[in-house]
């Protein structure tokens, strides 16, 4: 392959890495930045495939992609939208940016690739994000009474890595625990990290808006750090929910009351965490006074309609609806939020399970199953119908036990 004196200085003194492949994927030529962002020297990669410079996980595919790019030759950087990474002589990898040329002389076809170590650009492009997510975590609220959450809340996630290590241990040595149990635990600590890292950064700024009298963000980083305590405690309410129901501790206590003036209350102490601009309507028919658990069906209304207001935008409504017979009680909770699509509807019930589009929402993918399994302790029915992006109605049938002889 015949050079010229102009090429080979461009070639030896070039800052980043040139190599000269051949039409069967050989090195013929590696110019001294190679060598070194390599580690190897040239007469260790002349006359061997490129793939030798390409993690083995990759270099499969790579054959597969270079004879595609022998088809139809030109011009153009390699792995458009796509990480690449190189390998070393150490095996140790790194990324790369690569820009592929191919030409043609008496000697047949060849493709000049240059090779730039980005290293050091992904370092500073995943510390800006870093650093924007942490600025977006930024709050202020009552400094002494969340620092005392905080730290219960730590000690809950200590608890609960304790908690984890344990179980691991136990399934090793009692096969019967099945599986669900230890997602279950993943699960929950992965939960509670996102909201405590949230708390405690916004912390260690909560005096700097304060000494620049910066109240639009002082307003808005109280509203995350509730966000983020009412989903800690939407947390633990699951977590002591599914633990009960697991163990069978779940006691049924049934007593008269009147259901429209204590659904009312619920709603009063949920209307306190809706979106901004979100209402709470309900209305009621039949009689008033019903007999049953009052604890469980609590759980299933605070559920449900925590639910209606997570999944629903501001401004929107949530029509809440009973109706009530001697023998059986009707629940309805309408949301005008995201939806569910057709897709996912018969998963629904299942532990975990979060809808496609739900995963921007913060969860645990255990409300409704655990709305199902009080349901069922009630000896009633739940079901729901669903238009994606229109938003969903729950309808519930429980028995009233008007009565307690029954």
């Amino acid at each position: 392959m015949p050079t010229n004196s102009k090429f080979s200085a461009l070639f030896e003194f070039a800052t980043e890495g040139i190599l000269v492949i051949n039409d069967s994927g050989k090195i013929i030529m590696a110019n001294p930045a190679a060598e070194r962002l390599f580690g190897y020297l040239k007469e260790e990669l002349i006359n061997h495939k490129i793939e030798v410079l390409i993690p083995s996980r990759f270099a499969g595919n790579h054959s597969h992609h270079r004879d595609q790019y022998a088809e139809n030759p030109k011009p153009r950087t390699m792995g458009i939208g796509m990480d690449l990474y190189a390998k070393k002589k150490d095996n140790s990898e790194f990324p790369v940016e690569i820009s592929l040329s191919p030409f043609k002389d008496e000697d047949g076809t060849f493709t000049i690739a240059f090779i730039i170590d980005i290293t050091t650009r992904k370092q500073i492009e995943d510390a800006v994000v870093q650093q924007k997510n942490e600025l977006e975590k930024l709050t202020n609220e009552l400094e002494k009474r969340v620092r005392n959450r905080t730290m219960i809340l730590e000690e809950a996630l200590h608890d609960l890595e304790n908690s984890r290590e344990e179980l691991s241990a136990a399934l090793e040595k009692e096969k019967e625990l099945n599986e669900l149990k230890s997602r279950f635990v993943s699960m929950a600590s992965h939960e509670f990290r996102t909201p405590l890292a949230t708390i405690l950064s916004s912390l260690s700024l909560v005096n700097k808006y304060g000494e620049i009298n910066d109240k639009e963000n002082q307003h808005k980083h109280i509203s995350r750090i509730k966000t983020s305590v009412a989903h800690l405690t939407e947390i633990l309410n699951d977590t002591l929910s599914i633990s009960k129901l697991e163990e069978g501790k779940v006691e049924m206590s049934y007593t008269f009351f009147d259901i429209e003036i204590f659904i009312g209350g619920i709603l009063q102490e949920l209307q306190a965490i809706a979106k901004k601009g979100q209402q709470l309507t309900y209305s009621h028919n039949g009689i008033k006074n019903v007999y049953m658990d009052i604890k469980t069906l609590k759980q299933i209304i605070f559920n449900l309609v925590s639910n209606a207001i997570k999944f629903s935008p501001e401004f929107t409504s949530i029509e809440i609806f009973t109706q009530a017979y001697p023998y059986d009680i009707t629940l309805q909770v309408t949301d005008h939020g995201i939806g569910i699509p057709d897709e996912d509807k018969e998963h629904m019930f299942e532990r975990f399970f979060r809808a496609q589009n739900a995963t921007n929402v913060q969860g645990t993918g255990l409300g409704l199953n655990i709305v199902a399994k009080f349901v069922e302790l009630l000896n009633g029915n739940i079901t729901f119908e669903s238009q994606y992006g229109k938003g969903t109605t729950f309808f519930i049938k429980l028995p009233n036990k008007h009565n307690k002889n029954e």
